[in-house]
């Protein structure tokens, strides 16, 4: 033998007891049952799919939608006891020369469902980590010491210890307590609830006070949606009353909460001085379609799914329909308004962006200022008359957003933060509301102090 393939043949014939053991009906070589030699011929890794009978879904009559937040706190649980249970250490590659090449494995996650295909290399709840009728199903993939040749001991020895490392799964499964899981599945079905709902509350997102959106990024979790809470200060959202909160009861846990409710159609300005936290709501709105776990702070910031961005970059149009920003093509670009073709600016790219997400009934479309082409979003002096920014669409022509609502941050963007129905500032990472009026007033002001200065420094 020089090859391991006996391996998973021995690993994969694992009886179990009866209410543990191989998942047979989900058992696919090379897919979910494998076991290969490491990169450097001094491990084996190898996956397996396990089925524990604990009938969880009879155990806890309560909508299966879910389930998949106990399912997310039972693979956390035994992510943590890899690091002292010795039965437990394929895991976390204990015994091996090089286990932080595999530490993705034990990597703590806080999400317990997406719409996305995220963080595909963490073990986290997902179609191959469930509960149904038959049980709970836990994908098990670890890391082995492994001799250069296989030996019928080798072999034996690798299936004791997957053995033994499902049975020490089995009974963490079986001795957790179903008050503890039931918490979490309460704290899931109360995300998926809501969201559902959001269109009869005339909605497009929802954040719940007491919010922490701040992020704290790791090796294996380098994006803001699957980022871990931000350790140290992570000030709480909590909605101004000028903003005019909105009461909602949670439908699962019968919770009252309070929180700001974007709404179906509305402009939205997130406006603020630099480094305030505007470009970290935004990308927790963003994270709204994702469900989460308790304690990752964003539990209750909720939203509706089909949200789409727009930012500027310089992509190559295909027929794209730019004519709400442009009346006429300039040079290097062919077609029509209504098609364009070339290479276009990051402008015409950013408003090729704007339209398709309208087009498409997008419920909300999300636009930061720190990725925006200005000149798409504000008026200047030398912009040509062929050219409207959003600014100028908002003001005279709001129809043209459809049934789309626009959420925005900004803070030199005056003009485009006047537009907005309601306005939030953002000073030291907490919120305050802005009347429209006394910003339009500043703004003035404002303007006329630049004048006044300009005109004082004519030799300049």
């Amino acid at each position: 033998m020089d090859r391991p393939d006996p391996v998973l043949e021995a690993i994969t014939g694992t009886a179990g007891d009866g209410s543990a053991g191989i998942d047979r009906q989900h058992c696919i070589p090379g897919v979910t049952a494998y076991a290969i030699r490491s990169a450097d011929g001094d491990a084996l890794q190898f996956s397996l799919p396990v089925i524990l009978c604990r009938p969880l879904l009879t155990e806890i009559p309560l909508n299966p939608r879910g389930s998949a937040g106990a399912v997310a706190l039972l693979i956390e649980r035994i992510k943590q006891k890899a690091a002292t249970d010795p039965a437990l250490g394929p895991l976390a590659a204990k015994g091996t020369r090089f286990p932080g090449k595999y530490a993705a494995n034990t990597e703590p996650y806080t999400l317990v469902g997406s719409p996305d295909a995220l963080a595909s290399d963490l073990w986290h709840a997902d179609n191959r980590n469930y509960a149904d009728a038959r049980g709970i199903h836990l994908l098990l993939r670890g890391v082995v010491p492994f001799p250069a040749t296989v030996s019928p001991v080798a072999v034996a020895r690798v299936a004791e210890t997957t053995a033994a490392l499902i049975a020490a799964v089995q009974k963490i499964v079986f001795t957790f307590p179903a008050r503890v899981f039931e918490d979490a599945w309460i704290a899931v079905l109360d995300q998926e609830l809501l969201r559902d709902r959001l269109p009869d509350l005339g909605l497009v997102a929802f954040v719940g006070d007491g919010t922490r959106f701040a992020r704290a990024c790791t090796q294996y979790r380098c994006y803001y949606r699957t980022a871990g809470p931000k350790p140290g200060t992570n000030i709480p959202f909590s909605c101004p009353v000028e903003l005019e909160p909105v009461e909602i009861e949670l439908q699962a846990s019968n919770r009252v909460i309070t929180g700001l409710g974007v709404r179906r159609r509305e402009v939205f300005a997130v406006a603020g001085s630099n480094a305030q936290g505007k470009t970290t709501f935004l990308e927790g709105i963003l994270s709204g379609v994702d469900t989460h776990a308790p304690g990752d702070g964003r539990e209750l910031a909720v939203t509706f799914p089909g949200v789409r961005t727009a930012e500027a970059m310089n992509c190559k149009l295909a027929g794209s329909d730019i004519s709400m920003f442009f009346s006429a093509l300039p040079p290097g670009i062919g077609g029509t308004v209504t098609s364009a073709f070339g290479m276009g600016s990051g402008s015409m790219t950013m408003a090729a962006q704007v339209q398709q997400a309208i087009a498409r009934s997008a419920p909300l479309l999300i636009i930061d200022e720190d990725r925006a082409a200005p000149n798409l979003l504000v008026k200047s002096c030398l912009q040509r008359d062929e050219v409207t920014p959003l600014s100028r669409i908002l003001a005279e022509d709001r129809g043209r957003l459809g049934d789309t609502a626009l959420l925005f941050a900004a803070c030199a963007m005056d003009t485009l933060i006047a537009e907005a129905d309601r306005i939030m500032v953002l000073d030291q990472h907490i919120a305050s509301g802005l009347d429209r009026k006394i910003f339009r007033k500043r703004v003035a002001e404002m303007a006329q102090r630049v004048v006044e200065g300009m005109e004082e420094r004519p030799g300049v």
